[in-house]
């Protein structure tokens, strides 16, 4: 079978990293590029996944104070249908239409 070479850009931490889980794994690095390649031919998408991803500082100080406004109240009603949520504006909001 032939081959073609393509050529990728990417910061050297993010290489070391990635040859070095596909190692953990048992494989070179180009099965997995290549397994991820088939892929995206067969599903036309790509996926992301953020199992292991930790908020930085700044997201998780909004979503404590998300937290605490919620428990103090201070949030926007919730609605089952887009007719309530309209109902509500004209009721008590108009200045926000």
């Amino acid at each position: 079978m032939n081959y073609a070479v393509i050529t990728i850009k990417i910061d050297p931490q993010t290489k070391k990293e990635a040859m070095e889980t596909a190692e953990n794994l048992g494989m070179p690095l180009s099965v997995v590029i290549k397994a991820f390649l088939k892929q995206f031919i067969r599903t036309k998408s790509v996926e992301f996944s953020a199992r292991d991803e930790e908020p930085n500082e700044y997201l998780k100080s909004i979503m404590k104070q998300a937290e605490e406004n919620w428990k103090k109240g201070k949030h926007s009603p919730v609605f089952n249908n887009a007719e309530d949520a309209i109902a509500w504006l004209h009721k008590d909001h108009e200045s926000l239409l």
